[in-house]
Parts: structure tokens; C-alpha cells; sequence
């Protein structure tokens, strides 16, 4: 029933296929096709869905988003040495209403949720990042954001839901599932000082464009907490794109959003990857392609691992500052951090354990300087707020 609305794959993506190599992602991916119909999902762990609906585009859409060709340049990519199974579920076209075509996007994400299938969404406009939220409800029961985005996109009180305002839906809507929202690459000239403020006081995590493009590993604890990704193509600059009026001339590289999107892949708590705001040039299409291939690499090197289920894999370090006692943790294996915080879930549990904050190597070093670090304090204040 949740899939009765998807739209199959078409047929010029199907033929293309069959010309390309052994070894391509295409040759290695179930269809939805209309001889078929929807494909076998026993054993599948991620799934590509299209969604074009653009009604609620801030700058209006002049054309729809060509799915199909984004499919095309993903599908003729070859295969890492990956173990994952990959479906394409097809498309949900525009609903009589983009109420409707949300309704479906929700029930159809959750559906794969329930089936522990990740969706890579690719989506014409931003805003659908509102029912895949809602797609949680009753599976997650706090979820955590992250936008790689130049916008906070909370547009104004009065306005209707768009591509640049869906976040004050999702921060306003009840039930109020959304616990911590992070931005990756906003862009200070883009954003309103009162969104900037907003994010303070709500304890939310924004990270600029400069500070990321010294070091582009410093979105790899923020995407590692994450339940959820929404990308915004617009984040990338201008000249990666294919020169579009839409597009800023500053932003991520080529080579940096593709890292941005592995280090989401590798994250295991990321269930849903979205990917919005594209436009129909073919070196955009080629580059959407990549950041997805980028995805399912990650994901195939997710390792599930967590210092309170394997300690002997972690090096505990404890750093007592003027205020607090800190106790991070570093893994053998993958060399990543952690911070343990009083549990961020204290007023919801009524217990006294301990939550682990992902963290960087600098944040222990800044802690050993008497510095508690930024992200620590935010998780705290947000825990006992």
C-alpha cells in the first residue's frame, strides 16, 4: 500500500543500463520498472527514490527536475568494493496537492524505515525535507537534523512553507520530534542576524563556509549524530554546478561536498539521505551522481561502534578543567572521538547515565588547554534547558 503511488523508473534509464559495463551501478541495482513492478526488497539496504514535486520553490522552477538523468550518471559509475544492495523505487510525481504529494513522501519513507532500508532521496526542492522528517513519527522519538545548506531556511512567521522557510515548520510542528538541528556551510550574508540568533538560543549547531573550507573533517562529528541529512545543491558553488543563476559563486567544492557526503554515508545513525535543489545541466547531474556514490561508499564502511559496548577497543581520557570533569573517548579502529556528556536525555528518562557526544581530537586538545569545548556546552545546556 505505502508504495502504490511510486511511479516506475524510465525507460530510457532502463536502456542505458543495458549498455553499461559489467561492473556499473546500474547493472547492480533493482528497478522499479513497469514490467516488473515495484522490486524485491529482501536483503536491500538502501533505496533511491525521486520526488518531483517543486510547487513550494522559493524561486520558482522554470523546468522539472530531470530525475532520469541524475539516474543515468549514477548508474553508469562502477561499483566499490561494496557488500550493500542497492533498489531504485521509481518516482512520486506531483500529488493533486503538495499536501498530498507529502503524505505520500512521508508514508513511503516510513515505510522503508520499518523495512531498516535507507532512502537517498532526490528531491526537486528543499522543502520535502519537512515529510521526511515526519517520517519518523512513531519509529524515532527524538531526531536530530543536519542541513548542508548557505541558509538556515526559517524564513518569516507568516510565511507558507517554502524551499527557504520549511525549518520553522519542522521546528513548530507538533508532535515536536526534533531535537538538535545542525547546519554545515551556511553563508553569513544569506541569513538574517535574527536567524543567527535564533540558533543560539535554541542551542543548535551552525558551522560557516570558511571554517569548514580549512578543514573540511570538522563536519564529520556533526553528520556522525545525525538521524537525518538534507543538502542543498545551492551549498556548492556556481562554477561546480554548471554556472546557474541560482547557484552562489562561493561554496563547497566538488571535492568537499562529496566528502561531506561520505562522512554521512559512515555515519550509523544516518537514515535518511536528501538531496535537493539541482538543476538539469549535465555537470550538475554528473556531480549529484557522485555525492550519492559517495553516500553508499560511506555507508559500506559503517562500523557500529560504541565505547560503552566495546571498550576494549577505546582509549579513555579523562581531563579535569576548572569547571568540569571531562572523560573522552578515542577508538582504535577508526581513530574518531567521543565526549560523554550528563545525558542529554536526563528530563525525558529521569536517569543519571551518560550520553556520548561525537567529537574531535581538537576538542580533547582544547579541554587539556582548560577550554570546555563549544559543542560539549551547547549538548549540555540543551539537556538541562
Amino acid at each position: 500500500m505505502a508504495f502504490d503511488f511510486l511511479v516506475p523508473v524510465e525507460d530510457k534509464v532502463i536502456a542505458h543500463c543495458e549498455l553499461f559495463a559489467a561492473q556499473s551501478l546500474g547493472k547492480h541495482t533493482r528497478l522499479h520498472t513497469t514490467r516488473d513492478g515495484i522490486p524485491d526488497l529482501e536483503g536491500v539496504s538502501i533505496a533511491i527514490l525521486g520526488v518531483k514535486e517543486s510547487r513550494n520553490a522559493f524561486e520558482k522552477k522554470t523546468e522539472k527536475l530531470d530525475v532520469s538523468a541524475i539516474r543515468i550518471q549514477l548508474y553508469k559509475l562502477l561499483l566499490g568494493n561494496w557488500d550493500s544492495k542497492l533498489a531504485d523505487m521509481g518516482d512520486i510525481e506531483e500529488g493533486a496537492t503538495v499536501e498530498d504529494t507529502y503524505f505520500v513522501v512521508k508514508n513511503t519513507l516510513a515505510a522503508l524505515l520499518e523495512k531498516k532500508i535507507i532512502p537517498i532521496v532526490i528531491g526537486a526542492t528543499q522543502d520535502i525535507t519537512y515529510p521526511a522528517y515526519r517520517s519518523f513519527d512513531g519509529i524515532i522519538d527524538l531526531v536530530n537534523l543536519v542541513a548542508v545548506d548557505s541558509r538556515f531556511d526559517f524564513g518569516m512567521d507568516d510565511e507558507l512553507i517554502s524551499s527557504h522557510s520549511y525549518m520553522s515548520k519542522i521546528i513548530t510542528d507538533k508532535p515536536n520530534n526534533l531535537f538538535n538541528f545542525s547546519n554545515i556551510g551556511y553563508q553569513s550574508y544569506f541569513n538574517a542576524q535574527e536567524e543567527i540568533d535564533l540558533m543560539e538560543r535554541l542551542f543548535f549547531d551552525a558551522y560557516r563556509l570558511g571554517e569548514l573550507g580549512s578543514d573540511i573533517s570538522l563536519a564529520e562529528p556533526v553528520l556522525r549524530n545525525a538521524h537525518m541529512i538534507s543538502m542543498d545543491a545551492r551549498a556548492v558553488r556556481a562554477s561546480e554546478i554548471g554556472l546557474s543563476d541560482n547557484f552562489s559563486p562561493n561554496g563547497f567544492t566538488g571535492r568537499e561536498i562529496c566528502a561531506i557526503a561520505r562522512y554521512a554515508g559512515i555515519s550509523d545513525k544516518v537514515n535518511i539521505f536528501g538531496l535537493y535543489e539541482m538543476e538539469n545541466t549535465n555537470q550538475s547531474c554528473q556531480l549529484m551522481a557522485q555525492i550519492i556514490w559517495y553516500f553508499i561508499e560511506g555507508y559500506n564502511f559503517r562500523r557500529n561502534e560504541s565505547p560503552f559496548e566495546s571498550s576494549e577497543n577505546f582509549t579513555k581520557y579523562i581531563v579535569p578543567t576548572d569547571t568540569e570533569e571531562l572523560t573522552f573517548h578515542k577508538s582504535h579502529l577508526t581513530d574518531r572521538w567521543w565526549v560523554e556528556v550528563p545525558s542529554i536525555l536526563t528530563p525525558h528518562t529521569k536517569s543519571n547515565s551518560v550520553a556520548l557526544l561525537p567529537c574531535t581530537k581538537k576538542d580533547y586538545l582544547e579541554a587539556c588547554d582548560q577550554n570546555i569545548p563549544e559543542r560539549w556546552f551547547k549538548a549540555y545546556k540543551k539537556g538541562f534547558n
